[in-house]
């Protein structure tokens, strides 16, 4: 990554199959690069060391009983993408090894867990082993489709692995002046197998970049009702 003064960097961060996949942008000139590590801890406090702000699509803040304002707020804001907010898991489900046994732990206290945010569930367990209440002044909770819904002032009309969702989605990242498509062909260069991450992985990370430029402004948008966790932990969504 070209050397940027520290704190002048920002990130957004999105799985990947590999692990973890970051859009990096200098706040100062708008260059981006990107970072892959195979945990939130190796990319934290490696290639986001100095990142002022960092914005993660993954539950940080986990309830004891179901349902988060900032998820309610976020599928009402995004609209016809509203299923791509899973709902968090329970805490108490982070303990349980098998999907039957967490959904029936989820059941029992009024909503069980799709399977979508079953299957991400080890990476939500990874990055709250290392969230601190503290920590959350640079890295919070975003999600991609809140991010491209605050870019073009409208949700995206078309889902993000259609043909047409792509292009949708290059076309609000270049006109907010992110070269997203020059920056996916570099990346895809270096990690030819979509085992390491897919295109919309990248796209995504970009968004949320701009989401993190944009709370180091004052101008991102921040769903939830300050509620925190048995943790302390803030539950709040930002795009």
């Amino acid at each position: 990554m070209p050397a940027t003064r520290r704190g002048n960097i920002v990130a957004g961060v999105d799985g990947c199959p590999y692990g973890w996949i970051a859009a990096i942008r200098s706040v100062a000139s708008g260059e981006m690069s990107v970072a892959i590590a195979d945990s939130a801890g190796a990319l934290l406090d490696g290639p986001l060391a100095s990142s002022q702000v960092i914005v993660i699509d993954m539950p940080i803040g986990l309830p004891d009983v179901p349902g988060r304002a900032c998820e309610r707020e976020a599928r009402k804001a995004i609209g016809p993408r509203r299923s791509s907010v899973f709902s968090a898991p329970l805490r108490g489900m982070l303990a349980f090894a098998a999907y039957q046994d967490a959904n029936a732990y989820g059941k029992a206290r009024g909503a069980g867990l799709s399977k979508q945010a079953w299957n991400i569930t080890p990476k939500i367990r990874a990055l709250d082993a290392v969230m601190t209440p503290p920590m959350q002044a640079r890295v919070v909770e975003g999600h991609p489709e809140l991010a491209f819904t605050r870019l073009a002032g409208a949700p995206c009309a078309h889902p993000k692995r259609a043909p047409e969702g792509r292009r949708e989605r290059l076309r609000r990242l270049k006109s907010a002046g992110v070269d997203a498509a020059g920056l996916l062909r570099a990346a895809r260069e270096a990690h030819p197998s979509r085992a390491i991450f897919s295109d919309d992985d990248l796209l995504d990370a970009c968004a949320l970049a701009l989401t993190a430029e944009a709370r180091l402004k004052g101008e991102a948008w921040r769903m939830g009702d300050g509620e925190r966790d048995a943790r302390g932990l803030l539950m709040e969504i930002s795009g």
